[in-house]
């Protein structure tokens, strides 16, 4: 990247309005914060206490209450409370945490992502297609953003934890914001989905040799949807190479992270991330890509957005229900090797 390329973006970085959707995320999310995030342990929860939350979840939430796991809720319910860790959160805290979860999903409307899916993926000229014109302009702008396969789940750690990559030089220099934001959504809830029983977070590693779009609202906006919408779900972010760029957008996006998030996330050189990767992953340097200087190929299954072919007869390109396919095999392998979650942590 030249000189000029740099001093674009963070001019673009750093605009006046830029300040001011700052100190509004800021607010958002910082009313979102969990104070009990920093605290560590575990408490027993009974069954009847599992069932009470379920039945609370169900009533609320009854299209989408599944999407929270046992192990997930469990999560939640057993950790110490904030106010007194001597005790574990009280049943109504727990709830309020979860129900402000599944109130930001119904907000962006994350139930319906996977139907826009089904709806890009068919004919344009179907009759739900003629019916919700609204609905297949937002599934046609969805698939644009996930068409150049800049965002997939590939492959395990040794600890279960699905892997997320991110290809920045893949992505729209502007993008549109909310498609974006959407494409994450559906993503994200299609890995968690697939997650062997007992876990509950995920990691993500990133290709930086490419900065990501120079948009702060796009950044901003993807900070927001993971702290209100998936709290917890984030292992590690893990991004190599480390250049000025990346640099900038992390002093603009550190201000607004929470402590537990902000620890989350890892910048290394190559060499640090390779070794990382090795130790990570579930078959150590064999599942490192080849656009980070490994043997795998993801371009077999993910290639770049030129060579994609339609999937069924609308405009989604990139291979939605492919990866899902592959991501439950790889979580059947994992458990193969590994056993459970407690097993593999022995």
């Amino acid at each position: 990247m030249s000189k000029d390329e740099e001093t674009l973006i963070k001019d673009a970085l750093s605009k006046e309005d830029v300040n001011e959707e700052v100190k509004e995320a800021k607010s958002e999310i910082d009313a979102a914060e969990d104070d009990d995030e920093g605290v560590t342990g575990d408490f027993e929860v009974t069954k009847e206490e599992m069932s009470i939350i379920r039945a609370e979840l169900a009533c609320e939430f009854p299209e989408d209450y599944t999407y929270l796991s046992d192990a997930y809720v469990k999560s939640v319910a057993s950790k110490p409370y904030s106010k007194d860790p001597s005790i574990r959160r009280p049943i109504e805290y727990t709830m309020e945490k979860l129900t402000h979860v599944m109130e930001w999903r119904e907000e962006v409307g994350a139930p319906e992502m996977e139907t826009l899916i089904h709806l890009v993926n068919g004919s344009e000229y179907s009759d739900e297609a003629k019916e919700n014109p609204e609905k297949l302009v937002k599934a046609k702008l969805l698939a644009v953003s996930l068409n150049n396969a800049s965002l997939y789940w590939h492959g395990f750690t040794k600890e279960g934890k699905p892997v997320l990559w991110i290809r920045c030089g893949r992505k729209s220099w502007y993008p549109n914001v909310e498609a974006e934001v959407n494409a994450l959504i559906l993503i994200a809830d299609a890995g968690i989905k697939c997650m062997p029983e007992g876990v509950t977070d995920f990691v993500v590693i990133s290709d930086s040799n490419s900065p990501p779009p120079p948009v702060p609202s796009f950044l901003i906006n993807v900070l927001k949807a993971l702290v209100r919408g998936y709290p917890d779900r984030l292992n590690m972010l893990l991004t190599a190479p480390v250049g000025s760029i990346i640099q900038f957008v992390m002093n603009l996006l550190m201000p607004l992270m929470p402590g537990r998030l902000a620890g989350k996330f890892l910048l290394k050189d190559m060499d640090n991330a390779t070794e990382m990767m090795k130790d990570m992953l579930m078959n150590g340097e064999e599942d490192i890509p080849t656009f980070l200087g490994g043997t795998a190929d993801h371009d077999q299954y993910y290639p770049d957005e030129y060579y994609a072919k339609n999937q069924g007869e609308g405009s989604l390109k990139f291979d939605y229900f492919g990866m899902i396919e592959r991501l439950k095999e790889q979580a059947k392998i994992w458990e193969e090797k590994f056993g459970t979650k407690e097993e593999a942590e022995e």
